[in-house]
């Protein structure tokens, strides 16, 4: 898999916007099994949230992609 480039800011990783989805989606994975297979109605909400913040980095990626297709 191709991981766009990373950035360093005063020795912290900042991770990119497709990094932050990716991470999101696997907690959104987690919780929903916990919702589902193990009926615990906290991790509905965490899934829930994990969901929304994917919608809006979702936007912010289509806009960078955007950019990036248009500069080629």
């Amino acid at each position: 898999m191709l991981h766009p480039p990373t950035f360093l800011i005063m020795e912290k990783y900042i991770m990119t916007t497709h990094e932050q989805i990716t991470e999101l989606y696997a907690t959104y994975l987690v919780e929903q099994e916990a919702f589902e297979v193990k009926g615990v109605k906290a991790a509905a909400t965490r899934a829930r949230k994990a969901l929304g913040e994917i919608a809006k980095l979702s936007k912010t990626r289509r806009a960078e992609i955007q950019d990036r297709k248009n500069s080629l």
